[in-house]
């Protein structure tokens, strides 16, 4: 039986059960990718202090996640199309429950961001796979309900992951300290391998396109170039070499633009289709994830470290301080989606960049007035105030972004908007070295440590001001009313929503 005959065959037989012990496989394994991204912030402080890790391998630990995982979102999603998604999934799956094992017992710093780095490109081959399989395997009339539950799987971790982080960290399960935020991975991962060997239908996209593998490999190197120096450069006292090495990343990413467009005339598979950026509000859009991944990627980090070492709190409470952020992120979504966005288009998102700005300014007020005092509560405001914000931004803003998108390169186009906000989010961490740690002395006294971390949380919410600031301006080039699309056969698969902590 041929890819496209078993794809046609699992949608005309819908009293199949097979496909619904499918769907509960790959969202098992969407809820680990999503519960391990936001599990690994609030354990930060925790790593620091037992592996005595650097401040640029504290960013790398969460960087080169991100920058793997942006790098191999498009070619994993290729090689799905290509070799199949059922085998992709389970080469993903096993490849994430590995590296979590790595994770969960690597003897130094350095063994633990290899480790993370190879997890990223592991969930790069295993995510883009889930929606692909869904999308094969349910009938047109079937997806959206099969999405909508998606939706709630992303909700869901996004409000677990931080509470089962800071519930790991706090047990000190075996004395393991950090270490089970990873290692709970490894019966998750096993068991889904396991089922989708048996319960998944393969499935081929029936004109697959090439890889291409130069324009990976130039996006990577020119990600390294930028992020590395930005990394380190507080460190090494902010050599030549590095920023010789962030003007090189310039010139190899127009090098990318010039060999994307010759591989376009050629084959027609290029890893970035330039022709999109012809489309005003898909450049706009892009733009909008790009600097919003920066913004999530600065903020989220310098928050968990301004709780647990700037104000001492355990991880337990930073986890259940951040759960009103998540709940108003949800609750904002779902409104947004089904409610607001049909009736005032883009307003609604350029009201939630207002929104997070103002929450983002407010939280800024507090941690100046109240300092080291500040409690859980009075941070309840300002978080619901910018989880109302976001919430307001990332649902509908994939389908703002496509609206417009030639119905042809919609795939290539989601693909894209996921693979820059990982990409923003990366930048946002290697970041957190200038904006945070920039304002930090080197060698502070115990008594100096919390009042030095406050001042760098208020200098890094500055900068996450600024940017949601453009954000509101760049949201100007969105179309004014986002064309909703008819799901069919040939629909892309929704973009993967941004996670929340990195």
């Amino acid at each position: 039986m041929t890819s496209t005959e078993q794809t046609l065959s699992a949608r005309q037989e819908p009293g199949d059960r097979r496909r619904w012990f499918a769907l509960a496989i790959v969202m098992a394994a969407a809820f680990m990718d999503l519960v391990d991204v936001t599990i690994v912030n609030i354990a930060i402080p925790s790593i620091e202090r037992t592996a005595h890790a650097s401040v640029s391998q504290i960013q790398w630990i969460t960087a080169g996640y991100a920058l793997a995982f942006a790098a191999g979102l498009v070619t994993g999603g290729r090689l799905g199309d290509i070799h199949g998604r059922k085998r992709l999934f389970l080469i993903g799956v096993g490849g994430f429950t590995l590296a979590s094992a790595l994770c969960g017992f690597a003897v130094n710093p350095e063994m633990l961001v290899a480790s993370r780095v190879l997890q990223g490109g592991m969930a790069a081959m295993m995510v883009p796979q889930v929606l692909s399989i869904v999308h094969a395997t349910f009938p047109a009339h079937e997806r959206g309900k099969v999405f909508g539950l998606f939706g709630a799987i992303v909700g869901l971790g996004a409000v677990s992951g931080p509470l089962l982080g800071a519930l790991l960290t706090e047990w000190n399960l075996f004395g393991l300290e950090w270490r089970p935020i990873f290692l709970i991975n490894l019966p998750v991962g096993v068991v889904a391998w396991l089922l989708g060997r048996r319960f998944i239908t393969e499935s081929k996209a029936p004109k697959a396109l090439k890889l291409d593998l130069v324009g990976v490999a130039l996006v990577s190197l020119g990600l390294l170039m930028l992020l590395y120096p930005l990394t380190r450069g507080r460190e090494l006292g902010w050599p030549l070499w590095g920023h010789l090495c962030m003007a090189g990343a310039l010139v190899v990413f127009a090098a990318l633009v010039s060999y994307e467009k010759r591989k376009a005339a050629k084959d027609g598979s290029p890893l970035v289709e330039l022709s999109l950026f012809r489309v005003k509000s898909f450049a706009a859009g892009i733009a909008v994830q790009t600097v919003f991944g920066v913004a999530l990627g600065i903020f989220f980090l310098v928050w968990t470290l301004y709780m647990q070492i700037g104000l001492g709190w355990s991880p337990l409470r930073a986890g259940l301080t951040g759960v009103p952020f998540s709940l108003a992120v949800s609750t904002a979504a779902g409104m947004s989606v089904q409610k607001l966005v049909p009736r005032f288009g883009r307003k609604v998102l350029r009201a939630g960049a207002l929104i997070m700005a103002v929450g983002v300014l407010l939280y800024l007020w507090e941690a100046h007035r109240y300092g080291l005092a500040i409690a859980s509560w009075q941070m309840a405001l300002p978080l619901v105030v910018m989880g109302a914000g976001m919430g307001l931004i990332v649902a509908p803003l994939t389908d703002a972004v496509l609206s417009e998108v030639p119905r042809e390169h919609a795939g290539s186009a989601s693909g894209l908007i996921n693979t820059v906000q990982q990409m923003g989010n990366a930048l946002g961490l290697g970041l957190v070295s200038v904006v945070f740690f920039g304002e930090i002395g080197d060698r502070l006294a115990p008594a100096q440590v919390g009042p030095a971390f406050v001042h760098a949380f208020q200098h890094a919410l500055w900068w996450v001001a600024g940017i949601m600031a453009a954000i509101f301006l760049l949201m100007s080039a969105l179309p004014k009313r986002p064309a909703q699309h008819v799901e069919g056969a040939d629909a892309p698969a929704p973009a993967r929503e941004p996670e929340l902590v990195h």
